[in-house]
């Protein structure tokens, strides 16, 4: 609830404007939480602003008024205003490290990294302790490019305590560059912070990851030696596996040897014991983020399909849950659950009836695929699919789980602050389309962190619209839809209004019916900003290069096949 800040009456003018400028920087924080709503956090900017008006008229060179204001026109994109208050402000009072520091953060909002490096070092050189100016300078180095010097900051920042979410976002965006050439243990620690930290798209750090892996590992030793129960208790290797897809050959080897290890003690033992059941379950979710396209031998495939034959029996006869959860982590290594002969009888439980470490496979391998195929027999593309068998069915990809760290603000202030575009007549939610690549994670994130917006997110892969939908409805967001061309066909012919249109990339030449340049035609026809994203990257040359096998030497676009090419390539890359 929004708190209000009621001011006592001291005896001079400059105590009353100092107890103002108190008040104003409270409201000001409370502008800046994440706890409140946009519309409490717009009441409590305009609060702050009236404590400053209130505060000038005391004393209308106070220096820390003069700044606090240049922040609010900083954080509403009048950037000239803001430059103009914090010089202000230096000029009454010299030496403040915190004006150095809002004029580094004023030269990033101005795409000038170089400059904001200079003002965040003179801050430094005013206060060695300022945090913000620290960040700052690792902000300024990561956008110049600098991202190894970036990443030490933003890495002391961490050590000191500055536990921020724009830490962790920016160490993030860093690692993602940085080349690992040697097994560090300070670097693995880094990737298992930033993989437990919630709120970040751990799904960017796979290569990092991987990388670190591999040196741990010692893979690129044919002699390495590999240990299961190391393995298993490896923090590292196991968030990986849970929240990433790591694109290394030999990471990719290590883990169906790993997964190959459990099932043969498995074999001998009839049992899965405890110690491995961690990384059995991770290798489980891992295993679903591939679409199952990992390599498993005949002896493999034979001992699960045994499995699940077991399994089959103890639901036929009623025997309790606990007696098959064993069975059904080994089984959710090699396939989906959803797609087993047995997958309709599961559905006799919640998913909150399983144990807790259980829930996160058995949401991936049989609860989420349930619930997107539901999604998808709203749409006629389903008709497309009902001949292919439950394991060919085309897998939502990319493999996105979790949205990137954006702070909320309004599309109107951007189209003005930034674009010049007169906002006045328009309406109080804007409409976004947003077209083909990273119309999945990029449409969730405008969703989420534009507080006046409806989007409508337009992919050609039916498995991208439901995934797209059901996380959507996971994560509370009710201002976007997924559709496919289709509807997004009839609802521009009809003539609903769009005011912002994103295209990643052009519809596959599959997409015959579909006119990328007439819908935006049709769209815009009332007005509307059109934001072009080129080169964009969703594949990898491996995916082209199986992607050509396919249709060179027409093969069906089965998992067996893909399997087949797949293990082609690892054996001759």
């Amino acid at each position: 609830m929004q708190s209000q800040h009621h001011v006592q009456n001291p005896g001079s003018d400059q105590a009353q404007a100092a107890r103002l400028l108190l008040q104003a920087n409270l409201a000001y924080g409370e502008s800046n939480s994440n706890g409140l709503s946009h519309i409490q956090r717009l009441r409590a900017r305009q609060e702050c602003r009236d404590y400053l008006a209130d505060a000038f008229q005391l004393e209308p060179q106070n220096a820390g008024a003069l700044g606090l204001l240049g922040r609010i026109e900083l954080d509403e994109g009048r950037l000239e205003e803001a430059h103009q208050l914090f010089s202000a402000s230096l000029q009454a009072q010299p030496g403040q490290a915190q004006q150095h520091a809002n004029l580094g953060y004023w030269a990033l909002k101005s795409e000038r990294p170089a400059l904001a490096e200079q003002h965040f070092l003179e801050a430094l050189d005013c206060d060695r302790q300022s945090a913000a100016a620290f960040c700052g300078v690792a902000h300024a180095k990561r956008l110049q490019g600098q991202f190894d010097v970036a990443y030490l900051h933003y890495r002391k920042l961490l050590e000191t305590g500055a536990n921020w979410d724009s830490v962790y976002s920016g160490m993030l965006s860093c690692a993602q560059h940085l080349q690992v050439d040697r097994a560090d243990g300070a670097l693995a620690r880094d990737a298992i912070a930033l993989l437990s930290r919630d709120g970040l798209p751990h799904q960017e750090l796979g290569r990092f990851v991987a990388a670190i892996v591999y040196q741990q590992y010692d893979l690129d030793n044919p002699n390495a030696e590999i240990f299961l129960d190391a393995a298993s208790e490896d923090e590292l290797l196991i968030l990986g596996l849970q929240k990433t897809l790591m694109p290394n050959p030999a990471v990719e080897n290590l883990v169906v040897m790993l997964r190959r290890a459990i099932i043969a003690e498995v074999a001998q033992t009839v049992e899965l014991r405890d110690e491995l059941q961690h990384l059995a379950l991770a290798i489980g979710q891992y295993a679903d983020r591939t679409g199952y396209a990992l390599a498993a031998d005949d002896d493999e495939e034979r001992l699960i399909a045994t499995i699940n034959e077991s399994i089959q029996a103890q639901l036929t006869m009623g025997e309790p849950q606990d007696g098959m959860i064993g069975s059904l982590i080994i089984s959710a290594m090699y396939g989906a659950l959803f797609h087993q002969h047995f997958a309709v009888q599961l559905g006799q439980w919640s998913l909150t009836d399983w144990p807790l470490a259980l829930q996160p496979v058995m949401a991936a391998s049989y609860y989420d695929r349930a619930n997107e195929e539901a999604i998808k027999q709203n749409f006629d593309e389903k008709s497309a699919e009902l001949c292919m068998d439950k394991v060919d069915v085309p897998q939502a990809w990319p493999a996105w789980s979790q949205l990137a760290f954006r702070a909320e603000s309004s599309l109107k202030s951007v189209m003005a602050s930034e674009l010049g575009i007169a906002t006045d007549n328009l309406p109080d939610t804007l409409r976004i389309l947003v077209c083909g690549a990273q119309s999945g994670q990029r449409a969730m994130e405008l969703a989420r962190y534009l507080s006046d917006v409806e989007v409508i997110a337009v992919d050609e892969s039916l498995a991208n619209v439901a995934k797209g939908t059901r996380m959507a409805s996971d994560m509370g967001i009710d201002n976007i839809v997924f559709w496919p061309w289709s509807i997004a066909q009839r609802f521009v012919a009809d003539g609903h209004q769009v005011h912002w249109i994103e295209v990643g990339r052009l519809p596959s030449p599959a997409m015959t019916e579909v006119s990328l340049a007439s819908l935006v035609n049709d769209a815009s026809s009332a007005g509307a900003v059109v934001h072009m994203h080129t080169a964009i990257g969703e594949q990898t040359s491996g995916d082209r290069h199986i992607r050509n096998l396919i249709a060179e030497h027409k093969l069906p676009a089965t998992r067996t096949v893909l399997r087949q090419l797949r293990r082609m390539v690892l054996a001759n890359p």
